[in-house]
């Protein structure tokens, strides 16, 4: 039987990117219950590609106990697209398709410090506002609070 695609989501991280792994489902029926490949082999065994402009690094194989989980590559370039395929195999069984390759950019300082300034502004611009408002509201301009003397009206 083979085993695979497994399912593949990535984000990036500063000089990371966090791999969300789904592994692939099983067609074997125990009892009217779809089995998942680790009620079958316990443990598989997953290998991650990694593509960059400079060609395709493989990494060492790692085991998992869980049909969903999450692992980080760690110590990338800032700033720089990577692709990321797997492959799940058992001990037993070898034959797997890789999954699709999903691609991302890896954030830069510049971007992470971007989003602190943004919130930073928006949350100044907020504070602008309401105090703005707040001075209108005591000058009168906005829901005078006194009703106008009676002459007036």
């Amino acid at each position: 039987a083979l085993l695979g695609p497994p399912e593949v989501n990535i984000s990036s991280c500063l000089n990371c990117i966090n791999v969300t792994i789904k592994l692939p489902t099983s067609h074997v029926r125990k009892n009217g219950k779809l089995l998942t490949l680790i009620d079958i082999y316990e443990e598989l065994y997953y290998d991650i590609t990694l593509k960059t402009l400079d060609g395709e690094h493989k990494r060492p194989s790692e085991k998992t106990t869980e049909d969903i989980f999450n692992t980080v590559i760690e110590e990338l370039y800032p700033n720089r697209n990577y692709c990321v395929s797997v492959t799940v195999t058992a001990s037993l069984n070898k034959n797997s398709i890789p999954s699709a390759w999903k691609c991302i950019t890896t954030d830069s300082v510049a971007q992470q410090g971007y989003h602190i300034v943004t919130i930073a502004g928006a949350i100044c611009f907020s504070l602008v506002l309401a105090g703005a408002l707040k001075c209108m509201h005591a000058g009168g301009c906005i829901l005078p609070e006194k009703s106008l003397p009676r002459t007036l009206v």
